[in-house]
């Protein structure tokens, strides 16, 4: 397989470098990975537009001035964490 073919089937690698890149960026080679990766496979570029307003999200929850002690109930907890276990069991 080569170098080209690998990129544009690794859904795994992409998912990496989207999140990489709204850390601390990308060298120019992942750029280009990711550019040809997100070029043929909708479901990252669709994980991409959801990573970029999640990220957002959490930034300005935690960076706003006015924010409080946040805290999940123990209920809400309890049922996030079967519905997690739910979908990994799915797998």
């Amino acid at each position: 397989m080569d170098e080209l073919t690998k990129i544009a089937y690794n859904c795994r690698k992409a998912t990496l470098l989207i999140e990489k890149k709204q850390i601390e960026g990308l060298s120019v080679r992942e750029k280009l990975e990711l550019k040809i990766h997100l070029a043929g496979c909708s479901v990252c570029r669709v994980f991409e537009r959801q990573s970029v307003v999640i990220n957002r999200m959490v930034r300005e929850l935690f960076h706003n001035s006015k924010a409080t002690v946040i805290k999940l109930d123990e209920k809400y907890k309890k049922q996030l964490q079967e519905r997690i276990e739910k979908e990994l069991n799915k797998h």
